[in-house]
């Protein structure tokens, strides 16, 4: 049996969780505070301590909360500048002496809760604001939401994360979730939409009946997936 580390880099916290071939969990769940500055080094050293703690593993996937191109992260908005360009797959490696998988924590997350049929979204709201979108069970790398104007002069994650949860309070930013939902399915037409993260939890506009709320973990589970999605990757090749 193969053992997946799974790994989720978020913007308040670092979780990690070994999981089966059939994306079971094995170990309970760890997670410690981002550190602050969240510097690579800094981040790999918290992964690092974290994978002590749940035993034995073969291989890894990691979700980061960014744009990442062949284990390169180039985009960290809510973790530190020195992301850019940083090849985490391979810095990881070192470090834990085993192969890594890494993507953005939505593409992880969707992996993770997706039907694979027809046009699926997810949206992640955390820290800041993930998004991934799913054709056919395929996905299509790198979608950024989060950073597209909604409003006048403002982002979905001006809107939606959590700086405005907290300035703005729940009604509101709930307000602010349905009229994203709205646009969001006038932009994408998706069969489903999935909103997990963190802060899913606090949702409690009603949803339309192709709007699904997901567990957080799925950020985790999904971990398994990343892997299967490589290996198919590699065949088509």
């Amino acid at each position: 049996m193969t053992r997946t580390l799974a790994v989720d880099i978020g913007g308040s916290g670092i979780k990690a969780i070994v999981l089966d071939e059939a994306g079971a969990p094995l170990t309970e769940r760890a997670r410690v505070e981002t550190p602050q500055p969240a510097t690579p080094t800094a981040v790999i050293q918290a992964i690092a301590g974290l994978a002590k703690t749940q035993g034995a593993f073969e291989q890894v996937a990691v979700g980061f909360p960014g744009v990442v191109r062949q284990g390169v992260t180039e985009t960290a908005p809510n973790l530190d500048p020195k992301w850019k360009g940083f090849y985490l797959a391979g810095a990881l490696s070192q470090q834990l002496g085993r192969p890594v998988r890494v993507a953005n924590d939505a593409d992880v997350q969707g992996c993770g809760v997706i039907a694979g049929r027809g046009v699926e979204l997810v949206i992640t709201l955390g820290t800041g604001v993930g998004s991934a979108l799913f054709v056919e069970g395929r996905l299509v790398p790198n979608l950024e939401v989060a950073h597209h104007p909604f409003g006048r002069h403002k982002t979905y994650e001006d809107h939606l994360g959590n700086a405005a949860l907290k300035k703005h309070g729940k009604r509101k930013w709930n307000k602010r979730l349905a009229q994203a939902i709205q646009q969001l399915e006038a932009l994408f037409n998706y069969d489903r939409l999935y909103v997990g993260g963190g802060n899913a939890r606090k949702v409690s506009v009603r949803l339309p009946k192709n709007v699904k709320i997901v567990s957080n973990a799925a950020g985790l589970l999904g971990g398994i997936a990343l892997w299967r999605e490589e290996r198919t990757a590699e065949r088509r090749g």
